[in-house]
């Protein structure tokens, strides 16, 4: 099956499709398609039912009964009825699916948490018809979608109806920052970072702007100012959006406020708790949802065990809660040139130079194993403490072998990382230092220093440090 000209990239995701789409053995499968609003799920199903010939129906937020109704009207239209099926219930609905002949598939419903979450009883109802085809040999299949993140993932997990029924567990990503500088057509490796630092990977976002694209770093300012700072343009809102959008909050005020400590820095569940004004014990839940939901990531330190940080996960809400939520009012008022001039700094410290360390360790995590020695088991950050001078090193970018039981960890490289600083010596001190003190606890010997910067480095560096800089971050694009 040809992917539809309209969908860029997401050739592995199109093929995991077609691969499930294509089995003929003689028993049901079912799909799970996941990931969050934006990424072009909808593109990608619609097109496998296009070009398997098979049922698509995308569910809306609808009562039970106008749901049934929709959903005849596709299954009457899918198999060329005079008149649509009548369900008076899920349970019919199923049982009719169900009943097709198979080759009329695969049958995919798009935005099923919108059902399940009128309809509770519809994932156990699909199981049970899944155990009866497989009983009869039944060659069914089967493909929910959905963007409520926390929903889709509790679809296959713990004591779930569907758990161990599911033959494709699929999430769809926004593009990493490669591929998303290919799709807005960027070559500047500088305009890439600063534009991935904004709208992500999420493909949509280009659509949102209507192809306004920045003419050069240059413009970019100008650009912030015609498109995301813009009450006019749907990107302004699109960061409270998301949130909304997750059927698992209650009380967004609340996680707004955690979404703005995490971007503000406060990165601990102590710090954050302080920042919002509740006992860290309170917020768990909160954390959790914002974890499922994909808007939050917490990252291990991998030198102390057991100690986590917490880092919002998607570009534009960090942008939102740094740049545009202090100054909404002025935002909607008209007067974003004033609210941009005055959060410049911000953006480049609270935004792009965070967003910067997670591309490098992106880098990092996709480098050939020749660059590191070997291929990398372990790509994170963690906190060197130097008792000795009652300081710590925090190293951005940490590289570990796989590990081994009965011998040391394998140390493959500490790199630390600055957007708007040029680096040199000093900088490969501090990593010198870090290696000394891990050396007691890991097998430091093959240990390579990398310096990945933004603004570039300082000459007469030792050549056996790594230096790692926007065109080599972007090697595809140079």
């Amino acid at each position: 099956m040809k992917k539809p000209e309209r969908i860029f990239a997401r050739d592995a995701e199109w093929d995991h499709l077609v691969r499930f789409a294509s089995r003929t053995k003689d028993r049901p499968q079912l799909a799970v398609i996941s990931g969050r609003r934006r990424q072009g799920k909808t593109f990608l199903v619609q097109g496998l039912a296009e070009e398997a010939a098979g049922l698509y129906f995308g569910a809306t937020e609808a009562t039970e009964a106008e749901s049934l109704a929709l959903f005849a009207t596709a299954v009457g239209t899918h198999l060329d009825l005079s008149s649509p099926p009548r369900f008076d219930s899920w349970d019919d609905a199923v049982r009719f699916l169900f009943s097709i002949d198979p080759a009329r598939g695969p049958f995919v419903i798009d935005e099923f948490p919108y059902l399940s979450k009128v309809s509770p009883a519809l994932p156990s109802i699909l199981q049970r018809e899944l155990d009866q085809a497989a009983s009869g040999g039944r060659r069914t299949s089967v493909l929910l979608c959905g963007s409520a993140m926390s929903v889709m993932g509790g679809l296959l997990s713990g004591n779930a109806p569907l758990r161990g029924r599911a033959s494709l567990e699929l999430v769809v990503r926004p593009f990493d920052y490669r591929l998303a500088a290919e799709f807005w057509d960027l070559a500047d490796p500088k305009l890439a970072v600063l534009v991935h630092a904004v709208a992500g990977g999420t493909p949509a976002y280009r659509r949102f702007v209507d192809d306004d694209i920045p003419a050069s770093a240059g413009d970019f300012d100008d650009w912030i100012l015609r498109t995301v700072l813009s009450p006019v343009n749907p990107l302004f809102r699109e960061a409270r959006y998301l949130l909304e959008e997750e059927m698992d909050v209650r009380d967004s005020a609340l996680y707004h406020s955690v979404l703005a400590a995490v971007a503000a820095g406060n990165s601990t569940r102590g710090g954050i708790a302080n920042y919002v004004g509740r006992k860290a014990t309170d917020i768990g839940h909160q954390l959790t949802v914002l974890e499922d939901s994909g808007l939050l990531r917490r990252r291990e330190d991998v030198f102390r065990a057991r100690r986590s940080t917490y880092h919002v996960a998607e570009p534009l809400v960090v942008f939102y809660h740094v740049v545009m939520r202090p100054q909404w009012g002025l935002l909607e008022s008209g007067r974003a040139e004033n609210v941009w001039e005055a959060a410049r700094a911000r953006f480049s410290s609270q935004v792009v130079g965070p967003h910067f360390e997670q591309l490098c360790r992106d880098f990092a995590l996709a480098a050939p194993p020749e660059l590191f020695g070997e291929l990398p088991g372990q790509i994170g950050a963690g906190v060197v403490p130097d008792h000795s001078r009652r300081s710590q090193i925090e190293v951005d970018v940490v590289v570990l072998a796989p590990a081994v039981p009965g011998q040391r960890r394998k140390l493959l490289s500490l790199g630390e990382v600055k957007w708007g600083e040029v680096m040199g010596r000093r900088h490969v001190e501090r990593l010198e230092r870090a290696r000394l003190l891990l050396s007691r606890s890991y097998d430091t010997s093959e240990t390579k220093l990398a310096c990945y910067s933004g603004a570039g480095f300082e000459s007469g560096l030792d050549p056996e440090v790594l230096t790692i800089g926007l065109d080599r971050l972007y090697k595809s694009l140079a």
